[in-house]
């Protein structure tokens, strides 16, 4: 079965996916050549004990091609975020991807700025790029040349980074605005105009440092050149996930896996009765909801519980595809709210909870309502967030400021009330248990 499992396989670029007998995705990877990469993992059966127990559990391999090993790459990041399979190690937490923004609002300054998802704020966007290192490099490099960096500060001389020539003197009341903005055009023409002109005349000013033995210019700028090369070659693919959808429904959702077994009936998964194509439609509506760039696939929810405002405590529950991953709940004890305050203990325990980075979900949860969400925006940083309101079940996001409300019986409106009574009872029996404890 292996044989022709493999010899089925083309030898072009692509996706290929290891399923189970029930239709359960046990590995996701990439490939510049499919045939090739897939027969390897027969050959290596012997050497590497993971490869064994994957071969040994899996019953079918499907595929996608892709026009090039890029789309390949970005692909592949993007399923192991919505199906979280269970040989896969890297790229299933977090968000793989960022975007670089070209903000367009008529009531703020328009800036160039990072992101991890594309939202429905005005402007226009690049990427996704999946390495952070070389978008990161290209950002910083614009900021620097055309002089970008926004300080938010008001100083009548100007900052510090204004007199070293890397503000672009938002600071001053002399500002010129007209002359940024410019700027701001010049960048966005590097990314989205001619790129081999660019490169060109990047090639042509390495020439000139070194003619002046101006050696540590030359090869900076040789750096950001090979950065630039790098996000060029991924804006000229055009990579949207969107295009691969029929074939993604195709061979991660509707494969009958070999020899006539049938995909078994869904079965519950959480003991509010979601299901886990529920949680597929949930999660879609999500992502269209609040513009995401994939479906989210870890949702963490924050909620506050006190008696009379007094022995605050916190909690934060973690659902992963819809099941309470209870190895990332978390407990906390107000420390530093004097009385009873909402907004600042939520800002307390969310700072607390993300003090790596690393750790952040896919989607934060708050519960409460407006405030609440203002409250604890600044420190997420890119991670989406939005707040629930009980009384009409109202969803508070960047979106949607003044709020839509949820329809209870629907899978969306399901599991994000699930997760948010999950969040309240857990915060309660805390605090019943410290009240309890405090009695005795």
């Amino acid at each position: 079965m292996a044989h022709e499992t493999v010899i089925s396989l083309p030898h072009l670029p692509g996706v290929y996916v290891f399923k189970d007998a029930v239709g359960t995705i046990l590995y996701i990877g990439k490939a510049k050549d499919l045939r090739r990469r897939v027969s390897s993992y027969f050959q290596k059966m012997k050497e590497d004990a993971k490869i064994a127990r994957l071969i040994e559990a899996h019953e079918t391999i499907g595929f996608i091609v892709t026009r090039n090993a890029l789309e390949a790459l970005l692909l592949e990041a993007h399923l192991i975020q919505l199906y979280q399979p269970e040989f896969n190690v890297l790229l299933k937490t977090g968000n793989p991807f960022l975007y670089l923004h070209f903000t367009d609002s008529k009531k703020e300054l328009p800036k160039l700025e990072m992101t991890r998802t594309r939202t429905k704020r005005d402007g226009r966007y690049f990427g996704p790029f999946l390495n952070k290192k070389e978008a990161r490099q290209v950002y910083d490099f614009l900021l620097r040349t055309f002089r970008l960096f926004i300080c938010g500060k008001t100083m009548e001389h100007g900052c510090l980074d204004y007199h070293i020539g890397r503000c672009a003197g938002s600071c001053r009341p002399d500002f010129d605005k007209e002359g940024y903005v410019t700027r701001l055009e010049l960048a966005y023409d590097v990314l989205a105009g001619k790129h081999q002109d660019f490169m060109a005349r990047i090639k042509e000013q390495i020439a000139l440092y070194n003619e002046r033995l101006e050696f540590e210019q030359a090869r900076a700028l040789f750096e950001s050149s090979e950065y630039f090369e790098h996000v060029f070659e991924v804006l000229k693919t055009k990579f949207s996930f969107t295009k691969y959808r029929p074939e993604i429904e195709s061979v991660l959702d509707g494969m009958v896996a070999a020899g006539g077994v049938e995909k078994m009936e869904v079965m519950e998964v959480d003991a509010q009765g979601l299901k886990i194509k529920a949680y597929e439609q949930a999660a879609y509506g999500l992502q269209m909801m609040l513009d995401l760039e994939a479906p989210p696939v870890t949702i963490d929810c924050f909620d506050i519980s006190h008696f009379q405002g007094r022995g605050l405590v916190g909690s934060c529950v973690r659902f992963t595809r819809g099941i309470p991953d209870k190895k990332n709940f978390r407990h906390f004890i107000i420390k530093t709210v004097v009385g009873q305050d909402d907004y600042a203990s939520l800002r307390e325990i969310v700072s607390r909870r993300y003090r790596d980075e690393q750790d952040k979900p896919d989607l934060i949860v708050i519960d409460g309502g407006k405030g609440q969400l203002a409250a604890v925006l600044p420190l997420v940083g890119f991670t989406p967030c939005v707040s629930l309101a009980k009384r009409e079940e109202r969803l508070f996001s960047e979106q949607h400021p003044e709020g839509v409300v949820l329809e209870k019986g629907s899978d969306l409106g399901r599991l994000l009330m699930s997760l948010r009574d999950y969040a309240h009872h857990f915060a309660v029996s805390f605090h019943r248990l410290r009240g309890g404890s405090r009695l005795f």
